[in-house]
């Protein structure tokens, strides 16, 4: 990849998740989120930060001056609609800021003139200079944004454009307001305002793009193409409808194809999985598993076909290093579509050192059992391992076993024990469902063994997760506890006292087999 920024041009971050992305339905922060969010925003290295809209109230007002006086690098950057009450709200609120900015803007397509303003465009071009002209009594650090300017005709735009610029605006943005563009038509109308619009060239332009049909990202990283040197988006892709392009996305972009982009950021990528939570965090909107860049699978691989690939060469199946966003490692999350390489792996970085014979043994429990489980965890192959090594060359063996439980039912189990070479069969009834398959247990294979101890315990969380079952005889003195792991609990209750009692056979031999020497 290449890293030499000294030739690419710098592209401004403007983040918005204090405001856009606040305005999500239900992701309102307290004035303690946002101050925390703000200081990892600008530690992060974010050029602009957008932190709220001040007049729309007065919890509003207090963040975005709370936050011009904690941040230290970034410039600070409240929003105003072109009413003077608006960007004196505005004003005042960054005047604490090392480094200030007002936003201000008004709609200018037609549709929003007629049905949302009811203004004419010469009333929407006084409004655009004097809004400009207002804002510029605060900070010399004006932005102005065209609402729904790509819906808006060409002609009208570049002269609101123009009169921006000559009022006094730095920095023109160009929002795809409901996220109607696509990338050429970005890319082009970029450009026709770079080229047609007097003073075009001593200005940044900006790009605002919105995700109702998902091309927020493309649509942004064309605008750059087109000539925008700013990007405004959110932690999350976090904003109104469909959200906003996600800066994550678009800072990794740029990264990772510096050779199709020559731009770089001054954002620090190795804190993108850590904003990312804490904005996820604060707002309770989940991030999706399959979210680039920063979801749970972004660097995760379940497949077997590409856990070989990654498993011989990184670079077959991960285009960035998951540790420069912030991410420890890479994930081989074994299901049902691993295969024995990766599982091979996992057991030895387990620590496990299985033969050949017990690998392919366990690999096959593995594999049912991950057709019965969505997610596996450690937990659960260390159990179903574990589980294996105990069973090898039991003298006892739980083949059968059939349950009937409920209310106003008489609890009862059908089991079927494989004793040496000898199948046995019996139905019990008994308090529970699990005295009665125990009362079958020691019906099919009498013993004198008293039961101390019966335990059981998720291995993992959720409906479908393991049960581990602990039981613990107690036959002349010599006390053994037998352990087993299933989905269905009263399987695993019949296969931990099986167990424990194959322990009790082993001591009365004192002979322990091979596989419970088995290294871990």
């Amino acid at each position: 990849m290449n890293t030499n920024t000294e030739k690419s041009e710098r592209i401004r971050i403007f983040d918005t998740t204090l405001r856009d992305g606040e305005q999500s339905p239900g992701a309102a922060m307290t004035l303690e989120q946002k101050l925390e969010v703000a200081e990892l925003l600008d530690a992060m290295g974010v050029d602009i930060i957008e932190a709220g809209f001040p007049i729309s109230s007065n919890g509003d007002f207090e963040s975005v001056a709370e936050i011009s006086k904690l941040v230290k690098n970034s410039v600070v950057c409240g929003l105003a609609r072109a009413g003077f009450k608006d960007i004196d709200r505005a004003g005042e609120a960054i005047r604490p800021a090392k480094r200030g900015r007002i936003h201000t803007f008004i709609s200018t397509s037609p549709v929003h003139m007629k049905h949302k303003l009811q203004m004419g465009p010469n009333a929407v071009l006084d409004a655009v200079g004097a809004s400009v002209v207002r804002a510029r009594n605060f900070t010399d650090d004006v932005q102005w944004s065209a609402e729904d300017a790509t819906r808006t005709e060409p002609d009208f735009l570049c002269r609101c454009v123009e009169l921006a610029i000559r009022s006094g605006a730095a920095t023109i943005n160009i929002p795809d307001t409901v996220g109607y563009t696509t990338p050429q038509e970005y890319v082009d109308l970029i450009r026709m305002l770079r080229e047609r619009v007097p003073g075009g060239d001593t200005v940044v332009f900006s790009t605002h793009c919105h995700n109702d049909l998902g091309l927020a990202v493309a649509n942004s990283l064309a605008g750059v193409i087109g000539g925008a040197r700013q990007i405004e988006c959110t932690i999350n892709g976090m904003g109104e409808r469909a959200g906003n392009a996600a800066l994550e996305e678009i800072v990794m972009a740029l990264k990772v194809r510096r050779d199709a982009m020559p731009f770089h950021t001054g954002i620090d990528t190795r804190m993108l999985a850590r904003a990312s939570k804490l904005v996820s965090n604060v707002t309770g909107f989940p991030v999706q598993y399959n979210k680039a860049i920063v979801g749970k699978n972004a660097f995760a691989h379940e497949s077997g076909i590409h856990q070989d690939g990654m498993l011989k060469n990184v670079e077959t199946y991960e285009i960035m290093r998951p540790e420069d966003v912030g991410v420890k490692e890479t994930s081989l999350v074994l299901g049902k579509l691993s295969g024995r390489h990766a599982f091979r792996d996992k057991l030895q970085s387990m620590g496990y050192e299985l033969s050949n014979e017990a690998i392919q043994d366990a690999f096959k429990r593995f594999k049912d059992l991950a057709d019965k489980k969505k997610h596996l965890f450690d937990e659960d192959i260390m159990a179903l391992v574990d589980d294996e090594i105990l069973r090898d060359h039991d003298g006892i063996v739980v083949k059968g076993l059939k349950v009937e439980t409920g209310v106003g039912v008489e609890p009862s189990a059908e089991l079927v024990l494989a004793v040496g070479d000898e199948e046995r069969r019996t139905r019990t009834t008994g308090d529970g469902p699990v005295d009665a398959i125990f009362k079958a247990i020691r019906e099919l294979y009498p013993h004198a063994a008293a039961l101390q101890l019966f335990q059981v315990h998720a291995v993992t969380a959720g409906t479908d997760a393991q049960a581990t079952v602990s039981v613990r005889l107690e036959e002349n003195g010599r006390t053994v506890t037998g352990r087993a792991a299933d989905t269905d609990t009263l399987v695993a209750a019949a296969n931990a006292y099986v167990n424990a009692l194959n322990k009790l056979l082993v001591k009365r031999d004192k002979q322990v087999p091979e596989a419970l020497t088995v290294a871990r």
